[in-house]
């Protein structure tokens, strides 16, 4: 057999298996028609942001789950964040710094006020205070920048994960 004709045959086979595969242990798409995510696209209004890492956390839930073109659900949230230092010379000074990010997050259902589901996220990111004033000033923003791009993404595994208990069928 050349190797193009076992390539195809490996293809075959494994398109075969991974479907009687899926299909047999249950597993549905979350984000698939009548799955339990299918809900979320394009429906939840997030809080408007009222400063900077409100605005970074707001706009990767918005890449994750769509702007809301018909909001069904509305998603209120509270950040922490505290730096942290991590590496401390024997004079003192702090060369490393841990970005530690906190969210108390709530979903409600915008038609009848209900709470469907709340729940915190953690997480960190890190940075070096070892450059220039700019240098570190313009890496704790990029830590922060990562810090609410893994936070949201957190609160949206979350959702994700509960949605099957509390969302309604597609409108």
């Amino acid at each position: 057999m050349s190797s193009s004709d076992r390539r195809s045959f490996l293809v075959f086979l494994g398109l075969g298996l991974a479907g009687s595969g899926l299909a047999a242990c249950g597993f549905t798409p979350a984000y698939a028609p009548g799955g339990p995510a299918a809900t979320l696209q394009g429906a939840v209004r997030v809080d408007d942001p009222t400063d900077k890492n409100a605005f970074d956390l707001v706009e990767r839930l918005e890449e994750r789950l769509g702007r809301p073109q018909g909001p069904r659900y509305a998603l209120s949230y509270t950040i922490e964040t505290s730096p942290v230092g991590a590496a401390i010379t024997p004079e003192n000074a702090i060369t490393r710094y841990n970005l530690t990010g906190k969210i108390d997050f709530a979903l409600t259902d915008i038609g009848t006020g209900a709470t469907l589901t709340r729940g915190q996220v953690n997480s960190f990111t890190s940075y070096s205070a070892t450059g220039s004033t700019v240098s570190t000033v313009t890496a704790a923003e990029d830590a922060a920048f990562r810090l609410m791009r893994i936070l949201a993404d957190q609160i949206v595994s979350r959702l994700l994960a509960t949605s099957g208990q509390w969302s309604a069928p597609p409108l």
